[in-house]
C-alpha cells in the first residue's frame, strides 16, 4: 500500500525480502532455524522454571540469569516466528507501525540484555570481592531495583532508537533486505539526509554497549585482583569458574552487537549483515542456557533433579 505526498511516492508498508535470494535452500533454512528456535525457547523456559522451583538456586546470581533467559525468550519471539513464516510463504508485508513496534521491542530487549549482563558482572564482583557481605549487599530490594532499572533502561533506549529512525520519511524502495526491522536495513530505505539519524543511533548504541561493557570491565578488574590474591591454585580456579559462564556469554554477546552497531555506514553490506544477524537473533539466545547448563554445576544438578522428578512422576 502506498500514498502520494509532496510529489513523492511514500510507502505505508514494508516488505521483508528475507532469504529470498537463497532459492531452494530456504526450506533447509526453515528446518534448521525452526529447530534452533524451538531448542532456544524450550531451553530458556526450562531454565526459568528450574530456577523458580529449585530452592538451591534462589540466589541473586540465578535470579538475574532467569530474567536474562526471559529477556532472550521475548527477544526471539518478536523476530523468529515472522522470519520462519517468510521462509515458507516468501516476502511478507509489515505495516509502518508494525515495523516500528517490532524495532522498539527488539531494540528494547537487546538493550535490556546488555544491562542485565552488567548487573550479573556486579553480582560476581560482590560475591568474590566481598563474600562475607554478599547476603546483606545483594539483598532482595537491591536485586529488584537492579532488574527493574535494567528493563526500564532497555525500554527507554529502545524507544529512543525507534524514534530516531521513524522520524524519517521513507519514499524510495519499500523492500527491506532483511528478515526483521533492524536499524541498518530500515535506515537504508530512508530518503533525504540521514546523517543526523545515523549519529543518533551511533550515540545511543555507544551509550548502551560501551557503558554497560565498561561496568563489566571494571567489575572484572576488581575480580581479577581478588582472584590473584588467593594463595592456592585450586582456590583461584574455583573463584574463576564462577565467572566463566558469564564471561563466555559477555564476549559473544558484545562481539556480535559491537560489530553490527558500532561500524561506519560505509562498511554495511545488507546481504552479509543479514547472515550475521542470524548469529545474534538465533544462535546467541541459545548460548545462555547452553553455556550455563554445561559450565555451572548448580544448574546441572538442578536440571538432573528436575529430569529425575519428571521420570518418577511418569512412573
Amino acid at each position: 500500500m502506498r500514498m502520494v505526498q509532496n510529489n513523492a511516492t511514500c510507502w505505508r508498508d514494508f516488505v521483508f525480502l528475507g532469504f529470498s535470494s537463497f532459492g531452494e535452500l530456504q526450506l533447509l533454512l526453515f528446518v534448521l532455524f525452526l529447530f534452533l528456535y524451538l531448542v532456544t525457547v524450550t531451553s530458556n523456559v526450562f531454565i526459568i522454571i528450574v530456577i523458580r522451583l529449585d530452592s538451591h538456586l534462589h540466589t541473586p546470581m540465578y535470579l538475574f540469569l532467569s530474567f536474562l533467559s526471559f529477556s532472550e525468550t521475548c527477544y526471539t519471539l518478536g523476530i523468529i516466528p515472522r522470519m520462519l513464516s517468510g521462509l515458507v510463504m516468501g516476502g511478507q508485508a509489515i505495516s509502518f507501525m508494525g515495523c516500528a513496534t517490532q524495532m522498539f521491542f527488539s531494540a528494547s530487549w537487546a538493550c535490556t540484555n546488555c544491562f542485565l549482563l552488567s548487573v550479573m558482572g556486579f553480582d560476581r564482583y560482590v560475591a568474590i570481592c566481598a563474600p562475607l557481605h554478599y547476603a546483606s549487599r545483594m539483598n532482595p530490594a537491591l536485586c529488584a531495583q537492579l532488574v527493574g532499572t535494567s528493563f526500564l533502561s532497555g525500554y527507554l533506549f529502545g524507544l529512543g532508537m525507534t524514534l530516531v529512525i521513524f522520524r524519517l520519511s521513507f519514499c524510495s524502495s519499500h523492500e527491506i533486505q532483511h528478515f526483521f526491522c533492524d536499524t541498518p536495513p530500515v535506515l537504508s530505505l530512508a530518503c533525504g539526509d540521514t546523517r543526523l539519524s545515523e549519529l543518533g543511533i551511533l550515540i545511543l548504541s555507544l551509550m548502551v554497549l560501551l557503558v554497560s561493557f565498561f561496568l563489566i570491565t571494571v567489575s572484572y578488574a576488581y575480580i581479577l585482583v581478588a582472584i590473584l590474591r588467593i594463595p592456592s591454585a585450586e582456590g583461584r580456579r574455583k573463584a574463576f569458574s564462577t565467572c566463566a559462564s558469564h564471561l563466555t556469554v559477555v564476549v559473544i554477546h558484545y562481539g556480535c552487537a559491537s560489530f553490527m552497531y558500532l561500524r561506519p555506514k560505509a562498511s554495511y553490506s545488507l546481504e552479509r549483515d543479514q547472515l550475521i544477524a542470524v548469529t545474534y537473533t538465533v544462535a546467541t539466545p541459545l548460548l545462555n542456557p547452553i553455556v550455563y547448563s554445561l559450565r555451572n554445576r548448580a544448574v546441572q544438578s538442578a536440571l538432573r533433579n528436575a529430569f529425575r522428578g519428571s521420570l518418577l512422576g511418569k512412573g
